[in-house]
């Protein structure tokens, strides 16, 4: 009787154990490997030798003592606010724009999907050429229209370059919002909007009342896929700005490259990597809390 009982449970973990397996492997693994080696003496001399020596919390204090750091920390959270806010609120404008059909909607929806489609580091090369000071075309445009008669230095000065390469990866990601908000909009029945529609409301009332409530699981995924793609974005700015100028563009992603692949301190650009880390992981528990709170609720 026993046995029996146990022969469903053990068939549950052989199928459970592949992809258990593969975590461990890809993803337990090189964590657990990436915390060992903050703590460590880790250089190129290490792949010769083998010789890794613990050196306790100096990569850490290093780092939190680079004011690089501070500075590329404070460049993450608003390159990563200003790329999620423009791409969300631009995404959703032009999927409550789509959802009304109309000739060609769909060759247009396409179009809009080129961005998302294109090689970031392709995209990058290309808004630099567009960018260019002296010879971008978009200085040119604004030359026309008398609102920039001496160029805008949109890669070049420390206090507009970031807002540079927030613009371009906002135009890289609006496609991935506009389509799957406009999944989400496809859902809401339409019937609600009729009585809505029957009770007077408003097209800004109908919209809050009935589409943001609606679509908000669907807003809440969008959101914390946005986000884990856009903290760490590194090949954008590397191919846009090479993190300058001045550092102006310096992230939390471009400075592990720095310090691991061109400074050759594999120790600290593993600390920077575990901070990286630790922010997704507490971004993920908050969804993870939200989530079930409103699973609990019944929304």
């Amino acid at each position: 009787m026993r046995s029996r009982q146990l022969t469903p449970r053990l068939t549950q973990w052989l199928f459970v154990a592949p992809a258990l397996a593969y975590l461990l492997a890809f993803f337990g693994y090189p964590l657990v490997r990436n915390v060992v080696m903050s703590f460590q003496e880790f250089t190129p001399r290490t792949y010769f030798t083998g010789e890794a020596p613990f050196n306790g919390l100096d990569n850490w204090r290093r780092v939190f003592d680079n004011d690089l750091f501070n500075d590329a920390l404070w460049q993450t959270i608003l390159f990563t606010v200003g790329s999620l806010a423009g791409q969300f609120t631009i995404g959703l404008a032009l999927a409550v724009f789509f959802s009304r059909r109309f000739r060609l909607s769909g060759f247009v929806r396409a179009i809009l999907l080129l961005p998302w489609l294109v090689p970031m580091v392709v995209s990058a090369v290309v808004w630099r050429r567009i960018m260019d000071e002296d010879h971008g075309v978009l200085n040119s445009f604004l030359g026309t229209l008398g609102l920039a008669s001496d160029g805008v230095p949109w890669l070049s000065s420390p206090s507009v370059a970031l807002l540079s390469a927030i613009l371009v990866n906002v135009w890289i990601g609006i496609p991935f919002n506009m389509v799957i908000l406009y999944g989400g909009l496809q859902e809401i029945p339409r019937e609600l909007y009729e009585a809505a529609a029957l009770d007077g409301a408003s097209p800004w009332r109908t919209f809050r009342s009935v589409t943001l409530p609606l679509l908000r699981p669907v807003v809440t995924v969008v959101l914390v896929l946005g986000f884990m793609s856009t903290i760490k974005i590194l090949d954008l700015i590397l191919a846009l700005t090479g993190g300058g100028p001045a550092d102006s563009t310096q992230t939390l992603g471009t400075l592990t490259y720095q310090l691991s692949f061109l400074q050759l301190d594999f120790g600290q650009g593993a600390v920077v990597g575990n901070v990286l880390i630790l922010i997704s992981a507490v971004f993920a528990v908050l969804y993870l809390r939200v989530n079930r709170a409103d699973l609990r609720a019944g929304k």
